[in-house]
């Protein structure tokens, strides 16, 4: 190598710690291609390089073709490398649509491209590719052609299996893959028509032919209990099978923990710490425990399982827990992060035994305020499992005299344990009281649990409600996930923060006049604090609509991230916020653990409690991360949390249509729960659940869709469908395959109002919905009162209560009409897919 190539390379010492003949960085041979002006040959480059000796001509030519996979540069027809960017070209992925088209989204977060129907017959939904801009369209859309695609997103397809007229084809579960898949009979395997099975891709796609594929797993009919989170499962890439290396690591842990496990630790296994869950819970990651302070006020303790005593650096374990990121959950069925042994097992907090932990010790003040708080490393022994149910009899005042009695019976038997639940009843009051004075937003919903009969079909859906033992568990979880990110920020460690964001601009201004048509309004100017939210929900508190109200002030905000950058948590209202109690089921959490373990061992601070016998912690052992290495971390977890999301409400789609597929025929009372330019939502009262009632079904009027106002509304009788009001329907039909459930309007129970007169919204130039079946589908997570524990999906989860997921669905056509007869049926994708019911609600979700 020059050493003049070498001085002036940056990176040349990195690369020289890495190989033992050096090349040229990726970053110089950008810098160099961008001085130079011109695409060059590979050749060209090693001249200008003075790469002369063949190993590092061929290594050259290995990292050109690495930096092309990955956009960096691009390699043309003529073998010559270039800039993308100097040749009009950027790096992105496809978002497919079921009507065919698509859409190219870039990297760097410029306006999307519209890829017509010819364009997405190559690709499938995923694909990372290089686009250029091609043109507008005649409705000023910009257009896109793909030039190179850098990477596919499938290689296996789960889908149906069909064969007729002599060849078999595959379609795809997933609505954004339009294409059907040819299979050959000769890779059709033991696949019979109508049965799902995963398909392994052998031809991808061009402009002339479909894809081709084999058949490398049947998974079954439609009646086969469980089948629909084996689709889930493997149409949203969820790892679900154990590595035999994962198992095989499991035999070096015992069933209990030893001795020389609790070196170093804090003994208090004497101290009356209980962990609260849902009935159904098995992994237990907190416990709490409370103190009268003689001065005033409280100390807090919140124990955590530590998990990142097991779950070391580099490990198989560790690297499978990346992987997964998350624990899934599904109706009566856990996909967990961590093997049972561990999470049910030795992390889980159970009663009676001894376990790891780490701690964060808080003083409350009478107040409810946090004025300190200090981490350490400890072993307790839990003196209790209790449930949500059986402390909210304990602590709550009771209204009847059964529940006087039932109250009286629980605290009889859980009478060693009273005095703490009384003190921890208090301190949650003067938390919650603290929290409400701050104008932290807190949103009101009633959740659904599902009871399942006979072969794991849903014999009813019943609404859950939240009592103070729920509230309890979730403000002790606040305090500790705000200590552990005011720890990082002071630490000046690299580490992920829960991220939320305020309200998305674009979005804020037809908020507001939605709110006014309705005679509210939402204060704040053009950058609304939490508080300004909080009055307009007080101002909702008593209506009848609020939960669906709700639900628009939730889909104003962003989405909730993980990010090394700390840009505060809005809708909890705290300026810094890291997930630190659920490490069991988080990798986020697992993180903030082995940080606050590393600061532990090598830090002095009144923020961290190290014993006296503890041993050191090197940052190589157990925590070498950079910047970049959270900031793709982040990006990893929040994919695999929106993942886990998407797979949860496809199990629940599935459900409700089986549910309600001896129903056809049916009426029903409803509320329209939302209105979009091809229809209306309609939320079927009493069994939560939703279907669509089709323009095309609504009589005797050309019908318009304003945005703003959340209508549709008749050209000629100036009668308007509104959010919340009161409907009659009838269920027509059911498709099971795509999860459709469609409605037709018997009556109002509150007759259709005529609508103020002004002019009809026209129809908007721009894209169409990138997923319209999805654009009302906002959701989120940090909102749902509190940092309580992990539940299923539920109706409200999915409408308002999850207020961090509300992140921007592209916003359809403003207009849409039917013309009177049309005998026209709603389509699979226009199927509106949220507040699916939840599942048995084991844990609940934390913010």
């Amino acid at each position: 190598m020059s050493k003049n190539r070498k001085s002036r390379d940056p990176f040349a010492g990195r690369e020289a710690e890495k190989y033992a003949n050096p090349i040229p960085s990726r970053e110089f041979i950008l810098q160099h291609l961008e001085q130079v002006g011109e695409p060059v040959s590979h050749t060209t480059l090693c001249q200008q390089l003075r790469l002369e000796d063949e190993e590092s001509v061929e290594a050259l030519r290995r990292r050109l073709n690495a930096m092309s996979r990955d956009g960096q540069i691009i390699s043309n027809r003529r073998g010559v490398f270039g800039l993308a960017g100097h040749m009009g070209l950027i790096k992105g992925k496809v978002q497919g649509n079921k009507d065919g088209f698509g859409f190219f989204i870039p990297e760097d977060g410029s306006g999307d491209l519209f890829l017509n129907g010819r364009e997405m017959e190559k690709l499938f939904d995923g694909d990372q590719v290089l686009a250029r801009v091609s043109g507008v369209d005649g409705r000023g859309r910009k257009e896109g052609i793909v030039v190179e695609i850098l990477k596919r997103r499938y290689q296996q397809i789960v889908g149906r299996y069909y064969h007729e007229q002599g060849f078999g084809i595959v379609v795809p579960d997933s609505k954004r893959i339009p294409h059907e898949i040819l299979i050959p009979d000769k890779a059709a395997g033991h696949a019979q028509d109508g049965q799902f099975v995963v398909a392994e891709i052998t031809e991808y796609p061009s402009r002339r032919r479909k894809a081709i594929a084999k058949i490398v797993e049947v998974l079954g009919d439609s009646s086969k209990p469980g089948l629909e989170i084996d689709i889930a499962l493997r149409s949203h890439d969820i790892p679900h099978e154990w590595p035999t290396a994962v198992t095989r690591s499991l035999n070096q842990f015992d069933e209990q923990v030893q001795e020389k496990h609790l070196i170093g630790r804090r003994d208090m296994r004497d101290v009356a710490f209980v962990t609260i869950d849902g009935e159904d819970a098995k992994d237990f990651d907190d416990a709490v425990y409370a103190e009268r302070q003689q001065r005033g006020g409280w100390t807090l303790f919140v124990a955590i399982a530590d998990v990142s005593h097991y779950v070391t650096l580099g490990s198989v374990l560790d690297e499978e827990a990346i992987n997964r990121a998350t624990s899934v959950y599904f109706p009566g069925h856990v996909i967990p992060m961590l093997p049972e042994k561990l999470s049910n097992g030795l992390c889980s907090l159970k009663p009676g035994v001894d376990r790891l932990t780490i701690v964060c010790e808080m003083k409350i003040s009478t107040a409810g305020e946090m004025t300190d708080y200090c981490f350490f490393e400890a072993v307790i022994h839990s003196h209790g499992r209790m449930t949500y149910t059986e402390v909210a009899d304990i602590v709550q005042t009771p209204a009847t005299e059964t529940q006087e009695k039932l109250r009286a019976k629980m605290r009889q038997r859980h009478q060693s344990l009273l005095p703490h639940l009384d003190e921890l009843y208090s301190l949650y009051r003067a938390l919650r009281s603290a929290r409400d004075n701050s104008g932290a937003m807190d949103f009101d919903t009633t959740e659904t649990r599902i009871v399942f009969g006979e072969n794991k079909k849903i014999r009813e859906i019943v609404p859950v409600y939240r009592t103070d033992a729920h509230r309890l568990i979730e403000e002790c979880m606040l305090c500790a996930n705000v200590a552990a990110a005011e720890l990082m920020e002071s630490s000046k460690l690299p580490a992920l923060y829960r991220v939320h964001e305020g309200p998305n601009p674009n979005k804020l201004e037809n908020l507001r006049e939605f709110l006014s048509e309705l005679g509210l309004y939402l204060p704040g100017g053009d950058k609304p604090e939490p508080s300004d939210y909080k009055k307009v929900l007080q101002q909702i508190s008593n209506r009848p609509d609020k939960h669906l109200l709700q639900t628009m002030l939730i889909r104003s905000l962003m989405q909730a991230v993980y990010q090394p950058k700390n840009l505060g948590h809005f809708g909890l209202g705290y300026p810094a916020y890291a997930h630190f109690t659920s490490p069991i089921r988080r990798y986020p959490d697992l993180l903030i653990h082995r940080a606050i373990r590393f600061l532990i061992r090598n830090k002095s601070s009144r923020h961290l409690q190290k014993q006296a016998d503890a041993g050191g912690l090197s940052k190589k052992q157990i925590y070498p991360y950079s910047a970049s290495d959270m900031q793709d971390l982040g990006e990893h977890c929040s994919m695999a949390e929106r993942r886990a999301d998407g797979a949860g409400y496809s199990v629940m789609d599935w459900l409700k249509c089986e549910y309600m597929q001896d129903k056809i025929g049916d009426e029903f009372n409803g509320t329209v729960s939302s209105v979009t330019s091809f229809g209306l939502f309609v939320e079927l009262n009493d069994i939560y659940i939703e279907g669509l009632v089709h323009i095309t079904e609504l009589s005797n009027d050309y019908y318009h869709f304003d945005p703003v106002r959340h209508c549709l509304e008749g050209e000629r009788s100036r009668t308007s469908y509104h959010l919340g009001d009161s409907v009659e329907v009838k269920v027509v039909r059911v498709n099971l395959d795509e999860k459709k459930i469609d409605l037709q309007m018997t009556g109002s129970v509150a007759a259709a109002r005529p609508a103020p007169r002004r002019r009809k919204p026209g129809k908007k130039k721009g894209f169409p919905d990138r997923d319209r079946s999805k654009k009302h589908k906002d959701k989120g997570k940090d909102l749902n009162n509190g940092e309580g524990k992990k539940k299923s999906k539920s109706k409200n989860q999915r409408q308002g209560a999850k207020a961090e997921k509300s992140g921007g669905k592209r916003s359809g056509a403003s207009s849409a009409t039917k013309k009177p007869g049309s005998s026209k049926t709603s389509k699979a994708g226009s199927r509106n897919k949220s507040r699916r019911s939840g599942a048995p609600a084991a844990k609940r979700p934390r913010r």
